[in-house]
């Protein structure tokens, strides 16, 4: 039963590990290629001079490239304490659970918020006009394109990270369980053995 236990925790740990990674390759992707829809000529009207968008046009946008960098960052930190510190380290026990909370708040921010964004790209003109970014000239649906996906990985980035996270509290749980049934069963072991010595 113990055996069987123990590699329920091992597999749980295996998986949470390949979620971080996961979740870590995802948000540096959505970074990455928020960071390059940089080069989307717009025409603000036919004949007009052209503008290139950028995604630091939209704050929604450089506020996902920014967390989804720190939390890849942050689940690199936890990935380092999963693997080489085993989790049992003084520094592992507090920082675990705050990467836990830290991370996917983020993600899921910067999604919200992106999300939010995406509904409406669109910008002043120089006639006061307001024009769809998506709807405009060469190379207006290639940056918006750009954009949804790398929203959609923020999100599924986030998604990962969260179930990486509770496979790992799924784990810890039942590993701490077979750590307290271990202490009770040799305790009660420990005392059927004085019983015995004590009759002898």
């Amino acid at each position: 039963m113990y055996d069987e236990e123990k590699k329920e925790s091992k597999w749980a740990t295996a998986v949470s590990i390949a979620g971080r990674i996961a979740g870590m390759g995802l948000a540096v992707a959505a970074a990455v290629l928020m960071a390059t829809a940089s080069q989307c000529t717009v025409y603000a009207a036919y004949g007009a001079r052209p503008r290139t968008v950028t995604y630091s046009d939209f704050p929604p946008f450089v506020y996902l490239v920014g967390a989804a960098s720190i939390a890849a960052f942050l689940e690199a930190i936890a990935i380092f304490l999963v693997v080489w510190k085993k989790g049992k380290d003084k520094t592992a026990k507090v920082l675990m659970p705050l990467l836990g909370v830290a991370v996917p708040a983020l993600l899921y921010s910067a999604t919200g918020a992106a999300f939010a964004a995406v509904s409406d790209m669109s910008y002043c003109s120089a006639n006061g006009r307001r024009v769809s970014v998506c709807a405009g000239g060469i190379g207006g649906s290639n940056f918006c394109s750009q954009v949804h996906i790398s929203v959609y990985l923020s999100l599924a980035a986030a998604v990962a990270v969260s179930v990486a996270e509770v496979i790992r509290g799924v784990g810890g749980s039942a590993s701490g369980g077979d750590s307290d049934s271990d202490s009770s069963s040799s305790s009660e072991s420990g005392g059927c053995d004085h019983g015995c010595h004590h009759k002898h």
